[in-house]
């Protein structure tokens, strides 16, 4: 049943639909902030070293996450592209390859691997730490869609009809909104114009938090304040994880995700 509470909500997001669409705009604005920002990347900061794995939007390629990995690369990680062309979605075969990518850049450093994950991208990401939980530092992942279905599958069962090709998560996994068992940061905006803001939001534990910047969706994998969230995770020790914290100049950036309101 739907209540009468889900049904405003519904219609906040069609009535802000077409506004929130228009402001995708943005993405290329976002896009020139970071290449811009590339001379002052020393002040973000640094890494250790330890590989990271990046997963593109659906319709995404390498290319995509390559502006946001050579970032990465700068300050001092190890960057790893999906390697599986465009992403058309958990088509047969494309968890195994994924699964064997991550043991294979585990192997290759002999230490735990973050994972970024982009909208469906961090849907990757998730189920990867659900499933392999050893072999994953942490997870962040940006304006990834994880409520509204109740089992994996059903993300993916439209898509499966019209193309007629097997498609889905893993079951076993249980809903996509249940966290991994590592660290994991959701970075969502309430201005996103492809996936509204609160299916983006994941629910607070003692590993998991909700970081906000006013970006497009197009633009989440591209903007500078993105990119220094991202860092500020990486850096957190392993082993000693703790929340992102908004004190200093941070407050005035980056706002409290759990204020009431619906924008």
């Amino acid at each position: 049943m739907t209540h009468t509470s889900d049904w405003t909500e519904l219609a906040r997001i069609w009535a802000t639909g077409p506004l929130r669409l228009g402001l995708e705009c943005r993405a290329g604005l976002e896009w020139g902030a970071l290449m811009s920002l590339y001379p002052l990347l020393h002040l973000m900061p640094r890494g250790d070293g330890h590989p990271v794995v990046l997963y593109p939007y659906l319709f995404g390629t390498d290319l995509t996450t390559q502006p946001l990995r050579d970032a990465l690369d700068r300050i001092g990680y190890r960057t790893y592209c999906w390697e599986q062309g465009i992403n058309l979605g958990p088509r047969q075969g494309v968890m195994d390859a994924a699964r064997e990518r991550l043991r294979d850049v585990r192997r290759r450093h002999a230490c735990k691997v973050s994972l970024i994950g982009w909208s469906a991208g961090g849907l990757y990401a998730r189920e990867l730490a659900k499933e392999m939980p050893d072999d994953v530092r942490l997870v962040v992942t940006l304006g990834t869609p994880l409520t509204g279905f109740q089992k994996p599958a059903d993300t993916w069962r439209l898509v499966e009809q019209v193309i007629g090709e097997a498609f889905g998560l893993p079951e076993t996994n249980g809903p996509l909104d249940e966290a991994p068992p590592v660290p994991t940061t959701a970075v969502f905006s309430r201005t996103d114009g492809i996936v509204p803001w609160r299916d983006s939001y994941q629910t607070k534990g003692p590993l998991c938090e909700n970081i906000e910047i006013e970006s497009s969706h197009l633009g989440l994998g591209f903007h500078p304040l993105a990119l220094f969230a991202i860092a500020d995770r990486l850096a957190q020790p392993q082993g000693d994880w703790r929340p992102f914290v908004r004190d200093g100049f941070k407050a005035a950036l980056y706002p409290d995700p759990d204020r009431e309101g619906w924008l």
